[in-house]
């Protein structure tokens, strides 16, 4: 995979395969990493952009919330891609392709939107609140072994040490200014009023183990949009991509073909 620098050197991405455009956009809790299983596959059939979400990796960071890093994200797309290109997003990189597209009516064709939502619980609100508190007091050392949580269930991470491993390394990468200001975004977020606005095709993925964005939040996000479907994927949590690739594979080319 090759790398480059998009939007006026602003976003780095990893660039593979040939065919329409398909961009993924990574999780606050996982780097662009996680798609590590899925982004050949998927390079079979579409140009494969994989960029860092700003403040990530060599991306640069932006101020203004949720809104701000959805516009980084579409001049990230329209600096490289004149056609409306495809956008999945996971978790927090779902969140941003939600509000990309709520904002940006036509930049892009399709939505796959796995494990996040329109709107938290006063639950999910308070728990990413004391996140950001913890991470501020401690760093994301603090906060590492929630983050994990909330990736895998428990079950899981007890079969597959080494890839939690993998995962514990990437998160603990992450600039601490970063993680809590996307947490206190998270908590204050609602884009509820605004999903009519969305108007492309959207497939709703959720891991039925999510605990970080439960069911009950896509299907709520499904129910809201106007031309959306969705299905739940068995045995995965926040992260199916990494966790059953095959399956999170099926549900995607059957949607995008």
């Amino acid at each position: 995979m090759k790398n480059i620098m998009v939007a006026d050197g602003l976003v780095s991405a990893g660039k593979c395969g040939s065919g329409p455009g398909l961009w993924l956009f990574h999780s606050l809790l996982a780097d662009r990493g996680s798609f590590a299983k899925v982004i050949e596959p998927l390079a079979k059939g579409f140009t494969v952009y994989v960029p860092e979400l700003p403040g990530f990796g060599a991306s640069r960071g932006v101020e203004g919330g949720l809104a701000a890093v959805a516009d980084r994200m579409e001049q990230a797309i329209r600096s490289v891609y004149e056609e409306q290109p495809i956008v999945l997003g996971n978790g927090y990189g779902g969140f941003v392709a939600l509000q990309m597209a709520i904002r940006h009516a036509g930049l892009v064709s399709k939505l796959v939107l796995a494990d996040c939502g329109a709107r938290f619980s006063n639950e999910g609100r308070q728990a990413f609140l004391n996140m950001a508190n913890a991470a501020k007091a401690g760093g994301v050392e603090a906060i590492c072994d929630v983050a994990m949580r909330r990736l895998f269930a428990p079950a899981f991470q007890a079969e597959n040490p080494a890839l939690v491993a993998e995962r514990r390394v990437a998160f603990l990468a992450v600039d601490k200014a970063v993680v809590i200001a996307a947490c206190h975004t998270l908590a204050t977020m609602d884009l509820t009023p605004d999903l009519d606005r969305v108007r492309c095709p959207t497939l709703v993925l959720v891991g039925q183990e999510d605990e970080a964005t439960p069911p009950f939040m896509s299907e709520q996000l499904a129910a809201g949009l106007k031309n959306a479907q969705l299905h739940v994927l068995p045995g995965c949590a926040h992260v199916p991509q990494l966790q059953d690739p095959i399956r999170f594979l099926e549900r995607v080319r059957s949607f995008l073909m």
